[in-house]
């Protein structure tokens, strides 16, 4: 078979695997079995006439061949289904757009940025879905997002080392703080020292991000009381007296009640950017109507100082 020939079904299924990272997380997402996940991708690599994706212990990584042909699969997916959405006959103006979000986004800057568009443009729809800044920045890649807000750390490195490279702007960028209960000795200045912070509590994240919500420049084990991968049970465990966590400052607006969020001064400064990216090229009308109303959002937030 001739790569020519090679189906829609296979090159959407390649895509979700080059998005997913693995055989069995692209299986779950389409409602395959993982061996019908197999038998599709080695049928793409039987007519490319060369391996596209390198099998590992923790999942699947593309080839320089399979990076080229997951950047022609999303055009050749994405255009079949402008068509189908085209036959439907939607009116003048209207568009759609897929976000992806890392999760502390979602608490302020997502929703008055949807807000602003639906405001000005209401024919455009958007989907959104929360992921990990790797599982975004893997989303753009293979073509199933339009749009990712993405977190960065210190050394601001570019989100990948592929190319071409993702079109990226920085939306905010704001110092990690600390969130105590209202109650809590260290809720009585107006900011934290950063040798305070020894001998405390932590509430840190999932098991497979341990380290989130640990302040980063402890100099000494922490010690972690509870783990919670949704921000909003954090905090609501830091406002029940159970421990201290980190926040960026975006999430100020949706802090609970009997929480406050504190500065920390002493030690290199922890700064964490909120990144607008794309895939190189002209984006769509709708796209880049999402994307200013994102700008307008987040310079919306810096006079208000979220």
């Amino acid at each position: 078979m001739a790569f020519t020939d090679a189906s829609l079904t296979s090159l959407r299924v390649f895509r979700e695997v080059a998005e997913r990272g693995s055989f069995t997380a692209a299986a779950a997402a389409l409602g395959y079995t993982q061996s019908a996940i197999s038998r599709q991708i080695a049928s793409l690599e039987r007519a490319a006439g060369t391996r596209l994706v390198e099998r590992r212990h923790d999942g699947v990584r593309l080839t320089s061949a399979g990076r080229l042909v997951v950047r022609r699969a999303a055009a050749v997916v994405d255009e079949v289904d402008a068509a189908a959405r085209d036959l439907v006959g939607l009116p003048e103006g209207h568009g759609s757009v897929r976000l992806g979000w890392f999760a502390s986004a979602g608490a302020a800057l997502v929703p008055r940025a949807l807000a602003e568009l639906h405001r000005a443009h209401p024919g455009i729809t958007v989907t959104t879905r929360e992921g990990s800044t790797p599982a975004l920045v893997r989303a753009l890649r293979a073509g199933t997002l339009d749009l990712a807000l993405i977190a960065s750390t210190p050394p601001f490195r570019p989100p990948d080392s592929e190319t071409p490279a993702l079109r990226v702007q920085i939306l905010a960028e704001r110092n990690l703080c600390v969130a105590v209960s209202t109650t809590h000795p260290l809720a009585r200045g107006e900011f934290i020292d950063v040798a305070d912070l020894s001998g405390r509590r932590w509430i840190a994240g999932s098991r497979n991000e341990p380290v989130m919500g640990v302040w980063p420049g402890l100099d000494e084990r922490p010690d972690i009381a509870h783990t919670a991968r949704d921000w909003l049970a954090k905090l609501h465990l830091v406002a029940a007296g159970c421990g201290i966590t980190t926040v960026p400052a975006a999430l100020t607006p949706a802090l609970p009640p009997g929480v406050r969020v504190l500065p920390v001064r002493g030690g290199p400064a922890e700064r964490r950017r909120i990144l607008l990216a794309r895939l190189p090229g002209r984006p769509s009308d709708a796209t880049a109507r999402l994307a200013e109303a994102f700008r307008a959002a987040a310079l919306e937030g810096d006079v208000e100082g979220f």
